[in-house]
């Protein structure tokens, strides 16, 4: 295995079947520096800001094993991801490459998934960042936060790839500027090199499992979904100039990355913070007010809004690409691949915030009953999704082998991580039916899954009887 991820290959020979082939009529003016930032920053939300002290409440210290599990598993995907979309950049990437792989009801069912948890996220995104900025200013009513939040960044999508891109762009490096300052701080205080504070040392360490290996299942489920979302680099190479090296450059920055930012972050939370800390609610602005840093908790509030929103401007651009997608492969209404001057798919951008805006109202009119209920169906979706890639590249891979086709982008040590990247997500999958509430999610999604590919069965059926 080589340490740094996937090799390129120099050769141009490919064949009909891994040809590279952007999606028709889309732009290419989102820059390498913006893909890679993107997918950096899309690995970094609220659930590392907000969401981090719920693993270490489930597992103490031991969370630590949890990500690294986690980790390893979202580093495999992106490798198999990104010598997937280097060979064939598309809008559709998981979902056409498994429908290359698996049979066309089985990429739009992938397809049709994915859009649904991501037109439902945004809508969780915008109230969360909203009830975030209603807790610094508090006259400012929640429902309005959220409307605005949403009607911005559907008029920044809609202006084009590159205007999305360099916002994405700032949001991230806002994200990671934030997370390498957590970090040098956090090793000053637990090196006692902050004057007047005394060390923590770690001495919770001793307590290292204090739930045994329970807690540290239980703290895997809950870390799994903190990555989810790294796979819009794969859907946003389709629109990227000079895919087949800005997708090999993603995939390698963002793996070392995500490994030491969050393993980082969360060895300085673990280390400062016991499993039973009420600060765990908010460990980072905890772990800046144990360093003796005024306004930690307002400054990490403002970082977790602008995480929830990055996330909202990636999910809603992801959402509408890959809709564009299914549209143009004829499994959703053909009026969502219409295109405006600048190449934006404007119907399928106003499609997909639309189910946002929808269920924003209803969230705001039925309070904490609309969004649980949905994101409790779409909520094991990306373990589904992450599946269907790495047994798409599986068989991708071995067809082009077979052919003698070169790949522009070649995942090192095939098929044998590859293959364990599938039994770590079985044993993920194992663990999630093993809990009563994660077991109600992931058989939520099942059903979900099944009646979408039922009904993409249905609608190939018909559009093939009109033929």
């Amino acid at each position: 295995m080589h340490t740094d991820g996937p090799t390129t290959a120099t050769s141009p020979a490919r064949t009909s079947a891994t040809q590279p082939k952007a999606t028709a009529g889309l732009g290419h003016s989102m820059s390498p520096r913006q893909l890679t930032m993107m997918g950096l920053g899309s690995a970094i939300g609220a659930g590392l800001f907000l969401g981090s002290g719920a693993g270490i409440q489930a597992a103490g210290p031991a969370i630590l094993a949890s990500y690294l599990v986690a980790g390893t598993l979202i580093i495999i995907v992106m490798w198999a991801l990104g010598e997937m979309a280097a060979a064939n950049p598309n809008s559709g990437a998981f979902s056409v490459y498994t429908g290359k792989a698996l049979g066309g009801v089985a990429g739009a069912t992938v397809g049709w998934l994915w859009w649904l948890q991501l037109v439902v996220v945004i809508a969780a995104e915008a109230l969360g960042a909203a009830g975030l900025l209603a807790t610094l200013v508090p006259d400012l009513p929640v429902w309005l936060a959220a409307l605005v939040f949403m009607g911005v960044f559907t008029a920044i999508n809609l202006t084009g790839v590159k205007n999305f891109g360099e916002f994405e762009f700032w949001f991230a490096l806002l994200k990671v500027a934030a997370i390498i300052a957590f970090l040098i701080i956090g090793a000053a205080l637990l090196f006692g090199w902050l004057p007047g504070v005394a060390s923590p040392g770690l001495a919770t360490f001793g307590d290292f499992a204090p739930q045994g290996m329970a807690g540290v299942a239980t703290g895997l489920f809950v870390v799994v979904f903190a990555f989810g979302g790294t796979e819009i680099v794969s859907v946003a190479a389709a629109e990227t100039r000079d895919p087949e090296r800005s997708v090999a450059r993603a995939v390698r920055t963002v793996v070392w990355r995500i490994l030491v930012f969050y393993i980082g972050s969360i060895f300085v939370i673990a280390a400062v913070l016991p499993h039973t800390s009420e600060g765990l609610k908010s460990p980072f602005a905890a772990v800046l007010e144990a360093a003796g840093m005024p306004g930690a908790g307002a400054a990490i509030t403002l970082v977790a809004v602008i995480a929830l929103l990055s996330a909202l401007n990636a999910n809603l651009y992801g959402a509408s690409r890959m809709i564009f997608s299914l549209a143009e492969r004829n499994e959703a209404p053909r009026a969502l691949k219409t295109l405006t001057g600048s190449k934006v798919p404007s119907i399928a951008v106003i499609a997909s915030v639309a189910f946002g805006f929808a269920a924003t109202v209803l969230e705001l009119l039925f309070p904490e009953k609309i969004l649980p209920m949905l994101l409790n169906f779409v909520g094991s979706t990306c373990l589904v999704v992450w599946g269907s890639a790495l047994v798409s590249q599986l068989v991708l891979r071995r067809r082009a082998d077979a052919e003698g086709t070169e790949l522009p982008l070649r995942m090192a040590g095939f098929p044998w991580i590859t293959s364990f990247g599938i039994v770590l997500l079985g044993a993920i999958f194992a663990v999630g039916l093993s809990g009563a509430e994660s077991r109600a999610q992931i058989l939520s999604t099942f059903g979900l899954v099944a009646a979408i590919a039922a009904g993409a069965w249905m609608r190939r059926r018909a559009v093939a009887a009109k033929a």
